[in-house]
Formats: structure tokens, sequence, C-alpha cells
């Protein structure tokens, strides 16, 4: 059918999609567990620190959001990762089982990371809000302004080495634009917090809505893998 599907072995990262294939459609195929029973079983680097802001998170009445809330959607995975996916708000299913990217958009985003060696166990994932806005509305300035410290802290605690913004509110947010997605997109940027590589993609509900830009999406994740590398290679050779 003119559709190729890129899978990695276990625990490895695929090649670059060769560039003949570069503009055809893109399926991700999630041969990884799912992600019904995934916790954070790993320590944070600063585990006391992780603890205190996890329970003022989740006892957080700073903004009315918390006042239509069934839970504070925290994070979900490891979070003594060099990865961190950050998108932007919790929906309705997240909010009802508390974790991130659960539902068609989390299986996508569970897939999209698959397709590079990854899975939702051995990365962190996280939202700009922690509460649902009202019928997955966009999040309000004064919403952001308010929930983001927290996103802030967990990234100062996990320190990532290269963190993967998905959609307008999480890059917007993270770099401090308002700039479009399409704008963002295609490089790495520095993340002035901790000077993580920080790289934007689409959200997995977009690509639900519009397929034929999955093959950008697994550009955007090829350029998250070699900036990741990059990274490590840095590392290793200032050891």
């Amino acid at each position: 059918m003119g559709v190729r599907v890129w899978v990695p072995r276990e625990g490895q990262i695929v090649d670059d999609i060769p560039a003949e294939d570069a503009s055809k459609d893109l399926v991700f195929r999630n041969d990884s567990p799912t992600h019904n029973d995934v916790v954070e079983t790993v320590l944070p680097r600063d585990a006391a620190a992780w603890e205190t802001l996890r329970d003022e998170a989740l006892a957080c009445r700073r903004c009315a959001l918390h006042t239509q809330r069934k839970q504070v959607v925290f994070g979900v995975g490891s979070p003594s990762s060099d990865w961190l996916i950050v998108g932007e708000a919790p929906g309705a299913e997240e909010d009802r089982r508390g974790e991130p990217f659960v539902g068609p958009a989390g299986q996508l985003l569970d897939a999209m990371l698959h397709s590079i060696g990854l899975d939702r166990e051995h990365v962190y994932i996280a939202n700009v809000l922690k509460c649902r806005p009202p019928g997955n509305r966009d999040p309000e300035p004064d919403e952001v302004a308010t929930c983001s410290g927290y996103l802030d802290r967990q990234i100062d605690i996990i320190r990532p080495r290269i963190i993967l913004a998905v959609g307008r509110f999480a890059a917007q947010h993270l770099l401090g634009t308002d700039r479009s997605i399409g704008a963002l997109r295609g490089q790495v940027w520095p993340y002035a917090r901790t000077g993580a590589s920080l790289v934007v993609t689409y959200h997995p509900s977009y690509l639900l809505r519009k397929p034929g830009d999955k093959a950008k999406a697994w550009h955007d994740l090829c350029l998250a893998r070699d900036a990741y590398r990059k990274q490590v290679a840095g590392v290793s050779a200032e050891a």
C-alpha cells in the first residue's frame, strides 16, 4: 500500500528514514507493553525534593481548575531519565486515570517513542498543566503562569539531556515564544533553564487528525535522537 513501517529491534534505536521514503506516509507500530501499569519505579536524582514537589502538586488549589478535576496528573515514567516528554494539559481520560497521554493519543505517543527504541517506562512524561481545562479547551495564560512552576521544578530535578515538546503550547512555554509550531520544528533549541537540548514536534492528537504529517514527526524524532547522541558523546569526551 506504499506505507513503510519502521520498527526497532528491542532496546535499539532505528536508523534514519531513507531519503527516498521521506515523503511517504509513516505508520508508527507499537509493539511495546501497554502503559496501563506503568508507575514511577525509579527514584529521581533528588528523591526528597521530588516527593515534596509531588505532594505539593497533588494538593494544589492555586487556580480554579482544581474545582473540576478528578485527579492531578503529575507525570509518569522514570524521573531519572535523560528524556523528558512535555505535553500541554490532561484530557478527560487523563483526568480520570491520573496519567498523561492515555487513550488514542497516548497509544500513538507510545508508538512514536518505540520507533526510536524508547518506551514510557524509561522516559518521563509530564504536561505544562497538571489539571484538565474544562471541555479540553486551550489553557488560559493565567493558568499556565500559575501551574508551570511545577513543570519547571520537575525539569530542575530530572535534569534531562533531551526535552521533546509535543504540541504548540508546550513548545511555546518551554521556549518562551509565540512562534508557530511550524517555525519551531526542524532544529535543536537550547532549553534556557538547564542547557538541555529541546526538539519540537506535533502533538499526537494532531497527528491522529492529520496523519499525513507523521513523516514530519518521524524526522523530529530522529532529530531528537541525534541530539541526544551528541549530548552523550559530548559528556563522554569530557570524561
